[in-house]
């Protein structure tokens, strides 16, 4: 029989040991996402795959908030996180420190998850947009690459929380691979 792992076998980190560890070279930008349980859920998937830093700008909610730690569990605590009015001056900032600045959109020229080429420790900054409007186009213009999830279904969308998952878990599966971590 498998028998279901509990909380103590898992051997999770206290939240200021997972603080003080080193990071994945991750950033995770939300421009002006409406929901706070969206807001919430990604705070949640950032710990889980160890992200440098979640970047809130426009109109994105921000901790501490009822409706955020709903979903993010606590979350809010463990990931580093700051607000920026201007999603624009932030991947301006970033381009210019070397980060790969990846907008998560459908647009005519883009790569799937797994085609995302960046070299060994180089920083990537993964965009996730509005719900209904996705990435602006301003943004869109100023990063590296646009990735898009792959769909098959009548839908044009997938939820932007399940996105930032589905892109999130492709880097953090080649970083660990590039780090010897399989």
């Amino acid at each position: 029989m498998n028998k279901k792992l509990t909380t103590a076998a898992l051997q999770r980190p206290e939240v200021e040991e997972f603080r003080n560890q080193e990071k994945y070279p991750i950033r995770v930008l939300l421009d002006d996402i409406r929901s706070l349980s969206n807001v919430g859920s990604i705070f949640r998937t950032s710990d889980a795959f160890n992200v440098r830093e979640v970047i809130l700008c426009g109109i994105t909610g921000r901790p501490p908030h009822r409706e955020i730690q709903r979903t993010a569990l606590g979350a809010t605590e463990s990931v580093d996180w700051r607000y920026e009015q201007s999603a624009i001056e932030v991947v301006r900032g970033l381009r210019k420190e070397g980060v790969l600045v990846v907008a998560l959109e459908q647009c005519e020229e883009t790569i799937a998850p797994q085609d995302l080429e960046f070299a060994s420790g180089q920083e990537i900054c993964l965009i996730v947009g509005n719900e209904v409007n996705g990435v602006q186009q301003d943004l869109v213009d100023i990063s590296d690459v646009v990735m898009e999830i792959p769909q098959l279904g009548t839908k044009h969308s997938l939820n932007v929380t399940v996105a930032a998952g589905i892109a999130l878990w492709e880097v953090f599966k080649r970083i660990r691979k590039s780090r010897g971590e399989e």
